[in-house]
């Protein structure tokens, strides 16, 4: 195990050194603001010149792109990246092979909805299913969601899942035990608005929000991290009554940040086979 380990380890280090290597060639001085110069032997950047722009020492990034086996900070692979001109996704991969949890990726609510996506969710036609961005806006659903929640009428600029759950009683006032759902689901939302604080759409948001909704505002300053969404939530259907759904969220795009909600109504229960066949009618 030890050896197997080891030989990982060391294939991880030769990944590191060669994408560094190829990082830095790919830049000119220019790139950096640095003068072209001369008399060059290499292409791209020298080593020394990225490790002065990086404020980091030359022995040290030397070590580093030679694949040797040392540790380095987060904030010596930041000021590297940056140096390199790292993308996102190149930054994560930097810190993946010198052995560090990979950086947050700062999130910016998404508002287009892919082509295949838009064809899953209306392929699950007995399937409540939706679409929403970091900001929760609602971005994509099919006629199931429609029914069940009533995007198509709503303004597009409060359609948003937040904004329908404590600003417009149309909808909470039909989720069966909404008292104890609300703190689990601002929960959920609250882990998504530490992703992108600075955002303006998402701060906007909470600010509208603690002026229109005394409840939203309330459970927004208790700060509660720890609750979590139940995989259960019942609605009151016209004239069905109560239908329980169990809901799940699935990940269709991590760097953009977009989930796909999708409810199924719970097996075996007279409500569900209602609520089905009414979807079944529909269609």
């Amino acid at each position: 195990m030890s050896n197997m380990l080891e030989n990982r380890l060391d294939r991880t280090r030769t990944e590191l050194a060669d994408f560094l290597r190829r990082r830095r060639e790919s830049l000119s001085p220019l790139d950096v603001g640095l003068p072209q110069g001369k008399r060059r032997r290499t292409p791209g950047l020298r080593r020394e010149e990225v490790a002065a722009l990086a404020g980091v020492g030359l022995t040290w990034y030397t070590w580093l792109e030679q694949g040797r086996d040392i540790n380095v900070s987060a904030s010596f692979l930041d000021n590297v990246s940056r140096v390199l001109k790292l993308d996102e996704t190149e930054r994560r991969h930097l810190f993946l092979l010198a052995h560090h949890r990979p950086p947050a990726i700062n999130g910016r609510p998404w508002c287009a909805l892919p082509p295949l996506v838009r064809r899953l969710i209306d392929d699950l036609a007995l399937r409540p299913a939706y679409v929403m961005n970091l900001r929760w806006d609602v971005i994509g659903w099919n006629t199931a969601a429609e029914r069940l929640f009533g995007f198509e009428a709503r303004d597009p600029a409060e359609r948003n899942m937040l904004w329908m759950l404590f600003a417009d009683d149309s909808l909470s006032n039909r989720i069966v035990e909404w008292a104890i759902q609300a703190p689990q689901i601002l929960a959920s939302f609250r882990r998504d608005y530490a992703q992108a604080p600075d955002d303006e759409d998402m701060v906007g948001l909470i600010e509208a929000l603690e002026q229109r909704s005394p409840a939203f505002r309330d459970l927004w300053r208790r700060h509660d991290v720890h609750g979590r969404c139940q995989g259960r939530r019942s609605f009151l259907v016209d004239g069905i009554g109560a239908v329980a759904f169990d809901h799940s969220t699935f990940i269709v795009d991590e760097e953009k940040h977009l989930r796909l909600i999708v409810y199924a109504g719970v097996a075996a229960e007279a409500a569900s086979e209602r609520f089905a066949r009414l979807l079944a009618s529909s269609a």
